[in-house]
């Protein structure tokens, strides 16, 4: 008899997890670090009601570093026509983070640079792989999300950020 309850029990929770997740997701209340070492939490990333991009990435990947630099050639464009933000948010350990700032300073990049050391952002939104980019509207909600990057891959990320701009839905 136990079991049987057991298992109902495991059965509603399960159903309302289900349910619960068909709405769009919010980005966790987790703590980073920025890159002068403020602690700041991943649900209060914003961009004044304009969509933002996380983009995920490490020192140690080749086209993370990639991604990164093709979306900087385009990011003051992409701002002044979408208003879009974009941070970038390094899954580095304790053994590589030192390494963040050096890739940072050397690089041309405009975006907001954070660092989650810890990895809780990056469990909380079930990052395994870097490059991993999602995409936020104005309303906080993670609308899409892409895992990987090949040369051009900025130019669709775009299309998307500039279709949530509008409100419009995307798949």
């Amino acid at each position: 008899m136990k079991k049987a309850i057991l298992f109902i029990f495991a059965v509603v929770l399960s159903c309302g997890m289900i349910f619960a997740q068909e709405g769009k997701a919010k980005l966790p209340n987790v703590s980073i670090k920025t890159l002068d070492g403020k602690t700041i939490k991943a649900s209060e990333f914003q961009n004044d009601g304009k969509p933002f991009a996380i983009c995920f990435w490490a020192t140690w990947c080749k086209p993370c570093i990639m991604e990164l630099n093709a979306m900087s050639e385009y990011y003051e464009q992409w701002q002044k026509e979408t208003g879009i933000k974009i941070y970038a948010v390094s899954i580095d350990d304790a053994r590589t983070s030192s390494k963040v700032k050096t890739v940072v300073s050397g690089s041309d990049w405009g975006f907001e640079v954070m660092i989650d050391q810890n990895s809780e952002l990056k469990r909380a939104l079930g990052v395994n792989n870097p490059p991993h980019t999602f995409v936020v509207n104005g309303n906080g909600e993670i609308v899409w999300q892409h895992v990987g990057y090949a040369p051009g891959d900025e130019n669709h990320l775009i299309e998307i950020l500039t279709k949530v701009s509008k409100g419009e839905e995307v798949k």
